[in-house]
C-alpha cells in the first residue's frame, strides 16, 4: 500500500469520531430543546381566548405544578420546579389571574409571583372567626378601599343599612373574589346580604317548637354551635343539647361564650375564675342565650340551629382524640369526663 493511501485512511479514521461527537451533541441539544419547549414554553391550556385562574393563600408552586402534571396539562414537571427554584425568587400570590390563550407555562408562573397581576382580590372569611377578625383583615388588605370600617360601630352599621345594634354573626363566611380596589362597604354589604338570605331560608323551614323568639336568636345559637365543634357531623347534636337545655331552663355553660365575653383579656387559657366572673356573655353565670352572636356562623351551623337532633342528650365533653361524647344523664357524663381526663393524662405521659 502506498504511503499516500495510508495517510488518507488515517485522516478518515480521525474524522469519523469528530462527526460522531457533532451528531451526539446535536442530538442532546435537540432533546434538551424539546424538553424545555414542552415544559417551559408549551402553551398553558386555556379554554377559549382567556380564562381565570384562582390562587389561594398558602398555595405553592410545587403543589401547582404537581396539580397540572396530575391533570396531564404539563410535561416534565421537574423542569418547571427547577426553573421556579432558580429563576423565580418569590412565592405565589393569592388572587385571581387572567390567563390568555398562547401564554406559555413559564409566563404564567412568572405572573403568579406578582399580586399586581391579579385581576381580582381574594377575601377569605373563615367560619367561627369574629367580626373583629374580619374587620382587621379588611383594614390590612391594601386592595380594599376603606369607606366604613374606620367609622364608629353604630355609624358603620347605619352606612351599611344594617338594622342591628351589633355586627357579630351578620356576615357569611366563605371565600369571595372582589375587584381590586373594591370598597369595604360593598364587600360587607354583600356578605351581610348573603348571611341574611341563608338565615331567612333556614328560618322559613325550621323545625317546630324551637325555643327562639326570632331568627336573630337562632343566629346566636348557630354561632355558639359553630364555636363548640369543628365536625359537621356533630353540629345537630350540639344544637340539640343546647336547645334542650334552653327548654329545661338549664344554663348553656359553654366556654366559647365566656371567652367572647373576656375580649382582649383572653390570652389562650380559660380558668375557673374566668368561668365564675360575670359578663354579659358568660353562660355559666347567666341563663339563656348570649345578647349577640359570638362568631360568624356558617350556613351549616345555621341549619343545625334550626334542626337540632332528636336525642335526649343534655351533656357533652371532648374525647381528647377529636370529637365529643354526648350523654343524656349526669352519671354518663361524669364517666365521659373521666375518660377525657385519662386521655389527657396518657398524652402528657
Amino acid at each position: 500500500m502506498s504511503s499516500s493511501k495510508q495517510k488518507s485512511n488515517n485522516k478518515t479514521a480521525k474524522r469519523l469520531p469528530v462527526n460522531g461527537w457533532i451528531i451526539f451533541i446535536a442530538a442532546i441539544i435537540l432533546v434538551v430543546g424539546f424538553i424545555l419547549w414542552s415544559s417551559l414554553f408549551k402553551a398553558y391550556p386555556v379554554n377559549g381566548k382567556k380564562q381565570m385562574l384562582a390562587i389561594s393563600t398558602g398555595d405553592t408552586y410545587s403543589g401547582f405544578i404537581d396539580r397540572l402534571a396530575k391533570e396531564n396539562k404539563v410535561n416534565f414537571p421537574i423542569i418547571l420546579k427547577l426553573y421556579q427554584k432558580f429563576m423565580i425568587h418569590d412565592s405565589m400570590k393569592a388572587g385571581v389571574y387572567e390567563v390568555r390563550q398562547g401564554m406559555s407555562i413559564r409566563q404564567v408562573m412568572q405572573m403568579l409571583a406578582n399580586a399586581d397581576n391579579a385581576q381580582m382580590n381574594r377575601i377569605l372569611v373563615i367560619e367561627g372567626t369574629t367580626f373583629k377578625q374580619l374587620a382587621d383583615s379588611l383594614r390590612k388588605d391594601p386592595l380594599v378601599s376603606k369607606e366604613v370600617l374606620n367609622l364608629p360601630q353604630q355609624q358603620m352599621l347605619q352606612a351599611l343599612n344594617i338594622p342591628f345594634q351589633h355586627p357579630e354573626g351578620l356576615f357569611a363566611p366563605d371565600t369571595y373574589f372582589f375587584a381590586k380596589g373594591e370598597s369595604d362597604k360593598k364587600i360587607l354589604s354583600d356578605l351581610y346580604k348573603r348571611q341574611m338570605k341563608a338565615l331567612d331560608a333556614a328560618w322559613a323551614n325550621r323545625a317546630p317548637d324551637l325555643p327562639y323568639k326570632d331568627k336573630y336568636e337562632a343566629l346566636i345559637m348557630a354561632s355558639i354551635v359553630e364555636k363548640e365543634t369543628s365536625l359537621d357531623r356533630e353540629l345537630q347534636q350540639v344544637s340539640g343539647v343546647f336547645v334542650r337545655r334552653l327548654k329545661m331552663g338549664m344554663r348553656l355553660q359553654t366556654d366559647p361564650t365566656v371567652i367572647y365575653g373576656m375580649g382582649d383579656r383572653y390570652t389562650g387559657n380559660i380558668t375557673r375564675a374566668d368561668l365564675r366572673t360575670p359578663t354579659a356573655y358568660n353562660t355559666y353565670t347567666n341563663s339563656g342565650l348570649t345578647p349577640t352572636p359570638i362568631a360568624l356562623p356558617s350556613q351549616k351551623a345555621i341549619e343545625a340551629a334550626m334542626h337540632p337532633d332528636s336525642s335526649n342528650n343534655i351533656y357533652f365533653v371532648a374525647t381528647g382524640n377529636g370529637g365529643h361524647t354526648f350523654s343524656a344523664n349526669l352519671e354518663s357524663h361524669n364517666r365521659a369526663v373521666q375518660d377525657y381526663l385519662s386521655v389527657l393524662k396518657s398524652k402528657k405521659e
